[in-house]
């Protein structure tokens, strides 16, 4: 089903039938049944809207196959007039007045695609941009969109006004009904494509031509002045790439950039306070006036980087992707850039490891600044979320997901109970039919021990005799804490002891009555949850409101690039505190010894690391992040290879409890959960952070915004050398004779 696009049962059955009604309608027109041909088209309609909803992925696969929805529409209409002449109902003149109006519905349609092609074309400004005022070029408004989009919808309400027209005529025996209905979807199609015409006409006369935006551009940045550019080229699916660099360079204390090269990556672009510009044409970028730019940031290696690199009044950086080991991570192209910037010594030295070129003294340790709000494991930094009765373990896996399946159904069955999170890498699941159906294997497991546990819960409190001890009211200091109220504790003062947040040691069994894990289940903790479940749920709908308001579905391109004359900070604040408020409800929602299977965007992975005690993984940037929390981390040993293979091969495993084929060594992997003096790693982690991520201090927001400022002062030595040397000598101009 996944190849085909559908996602589910549903949409399978949908293509089924009607692919069925397809059939069944040829059939019917060839051989003059009226009725089955009507009641096989309003089911066709029905499976199409469906399809639409359910499958749009289908939808687009059939529209590249020349099988779309304006292809499947003209061949039923073919087919209603080969049974219009089989029935001999219309008569020769209704016929030829059906053919005609059958002939001018397709000719609407074929005008309105045409003419939705070229506003669309000519509203597509030379450069787009957000927070970057460009109102004096007087942009129109798009037409609307239930004028140019949903064609699949408006055709399909075409082909069901033609059906009931001939069901009608059917029923009656009058051909009027039908040519009616005819000329109804024909008058309505000529209809939009007359509405579209003064649209087309605003888009050509009135819109601006590139020579008149680039000179608004230019103008603008001649005024801001702008000394750093974060410059960015790739696929949608590889927008985060730059997003992630985002918060860094908006922390800078001087006017900022961001370039972007493809449209769809403006689109998938998370709202920021920094300006942005997005120039598809490399033509275009060659006329803009960037020559204030002192430091041009690169986060990915792309052939479209050399349109900036050719600039030579920029110091030109590479900011080198993840913190792995493998040498896959260095190419040759990297030595194009003035300087690479990598988190810690293993960037280091794993370039003149590599020996591409680039010398040591142009590699520049940074840190990762994206992770400077990460709680750190025994330190203040950052504030602890609320305890919570089981340890949590963090299982994020990024390939091999039926190694997977023994890890989890191990961890669900240990015979000291822990919380598992699992969240997948987005796109596992999604790369091979093994994949899926282990993810979907796992997403089974961790389902069925939820309703192991609860039925356990349940039948703890039926037998509860009223008395909760302390550690029973984590769960109330959780939810309280996360909806703004006072926890209630034991002793009344709204603190919580030590003992009371420490996992007890005597259960015996993962979905036996346990005291951690049933006694929270108090109604006041019950109440609580209930609370934050409705929180979650009003704060999901206001972000959908704000994102909506942020993104703004009813605008095109253009229409963006002139509202989004200036950011507005109150809105991006009102987002993050939103969005930061949606998460302690959302932990506070669930009990606390509840399994999460998280599939999507939210909660995000930093937030899981906030809420894990442990995290099990493979070698990966997922892992070299969790690894600035300092807390335990086990990664899964590839089978046929060695433990210590293993640890030479990579940095991150020196620091990591090993994890073979199986999960054999699942109970000891646990044991520092329970007890943290058996945590034999913590030195080694403190150590394995410094090489891989850089020292604690500085932190890392520090040491980039240095490396910046640096490289700009360099570029401004560059820029006047250069001047120097280009200036006219002395009495240049002057006639003189030299024997």
């Amino acid at each position: 089903m996944n190849r085909l696009g559908i996602e589910s049962p549903r949409g399978l059955v949908a293509f089924a039938a009607l692919t069925g009604c397809l059939v069944t309608m040829a059939v019917a027109a060839l051989t003059g049944a009226g009725g089955v041909f009507a009641a096989a088209g309003l089911t066709g309609c029905g499976c199409e809207l469906l399809l639409h909803r359910t499958a749009p992925g289908l939808m687009a696969r059939l529209g590249r196959l020349h099988m779309g929805a304006t292809s499947r529409f003209e061949f039923r209409c073919v087919l209603l007039l080969l049974l219009l002449g089989r029935l001999h109902v219309t008569g020769p003149i209704g016929l030829a007045a059906a053919m005609t109006l059958v002939l001018c519905l397709l000719a609407g349609q074929a005008l309105h695609a045409a003419l939705t092609t070229l506003i669309r074309r000519r509203r597509a400004l030379a450069v787009a941009a957000r927070n970057i005022d460009l109102r004096r070029l007087d942009i129109s408004d798009r037409p609307p969109r239930r004028l140019t989009e949903w064609p699949g919808q408006r055709i399909l309400i075409y082909e069901l006004s033609a059906l009931l027209g001939l069901t009608a005529s059917l029923t009656t025996g009058d051909a009027r009904w039908v040519v009616a209905a005819l000329t109804l979807a024909a008058g309505s199609s000529l209809i939009t494509v007359v509405a579209l015409v003064p649209y087309l006409v605003r888009a050509t006369r009135r819109l601006p031509g590139a020579a008149e935006v680039l000179a608004e551009v230019d103008a603008w940045l001649i005024r801001h002045r702008p000394r750093t550019v974060l410059y960015f080229s790739g696929p949608r699916e590889r927008a985060d790439q730059v997003a992630r660099w985002l918060g860094p360079v908006a922390a800078l204390h001087t006017p900022s950039l961001v370039i972007l090269r493809e449209r769809e990556l403006l689109e998938a672009l998370e709202p920021t306070p920094l300006p942005v510009l997005c120039v598809p044409s490399a033509a275009h970028l060659s006329q803009l006036d960037l020559s204030g730019v002192r430091v041009a940031l690169y986060p990915a290696n792309t052939g479209r980087n050399i349109h900036l690199l050719r600039i030579p009044t920029m110091q030109h950086v590479f900011l080198a992707p993840g913190d792995g080991d493998e040498t896959a991570d260095v190419d040759p192209y990297s030595k194009v850039y003035d300087q690479v910037w990598v988190a810690g010594e293993a960037g280091r030295r794993r370039y003149v490891r590599a020996a591409v070129g680039v010398e040591e003294a142009d590699i520049v340790e940074i840190g990762r600044p994206q992770l400077d709000g990460l709680r750190v494991a025994g330190t203040g930094h950052a504030p602890a979320p609320t305890p919570t009765p089981l340890p949590t373990v963090l299982y994020a896996p990024t390939r091999d997901l039926p190694a997977g399946e023994p890890i989890v159904r191990a961890l669900l069955e240990n015979e000291r109970p822990v919380r598992v999170l699992y969240r997948p890498h987005p796109p596992t699941g999604h790369r091979s039919p093994e994949d899926h159906a282990a993810h979907r294997r796992i997403v089974a497991l961790i389902q069925a021990a939820n309703e192991r546990r609860a039925a356990a819960v349940l039948a703890a409190n039926a037998l509860d005799n009223g008395t909760f001890a302390a550690d029973a009211l984590c769960a109330d200091a959780l939810a309280a804490e996360a909806l703004g109220g006072d926890a209630v504790t034991p002793d009344g003062t709204g603190e919580k002891p030590d003992d009371a947040l420490a996992p007890r040691p005597d259960a015996t069994h993962p979905d036996a009555p346990h005291p951690d894990a049933t006694h929270p289940d108090t109604p006041h903790a019950e109440a609580l949850r209930t609370e934050a479940a409705r929180r979650r749920a009003e704060l999901t709908k206001r972000i959908a409101a704000l994102d909506a308001r942020l993104r703004r579905a009813d605008a095109d391109e253009a229409m963006l690039t002139r509202d989004r004359a200036a950011p507005d900070p109150a809105l991006l604040t009102e987002a993050e505190g939103l969005r930061r408020e949606w998460h302690q409800a959302h932990w506070a929602a669930s009990p606390p010894w509840l399994h999460q299977v998280i599939e999507g965007d939210t909660p995000t992975l930093h937030s899981c690391f906030d809420q894990a005690d442990l995290l099990i993984g493979d070698p990966s940037d997922v892992v070299g992040d969790f690894l600035a929390t300092l807390k335990p981390y086990a990664l899964t040993v590839p089978a046929g290879l060695g433990e210590e293979e293993f640890r030479r091969q990579n940095v991150m495993a020196r620091a990591a409890y090993p994890l073979g084929p199986g999960a054999s060594a699942m109970r000891n992997l646990l044991r520092p959960l329970f007890d943290p003096s058996l945590d034999e790693l913590r030195t080694a982690r403190r150590e394995v952070k410094e090489f891989l991520l850089g020292p604690a201090t500085p932190p890392s927001i520090q040491r980039f915004t240095d490396a910046v400022d640096a490289l700009a002062e360099k570029g401004e030595a560059v820029v006047r050398l250069r001047d120097l040397h280009t200036a006219p000598p002395p009495g240049a101009g002057r006639w003189s004779i030299t024997r």
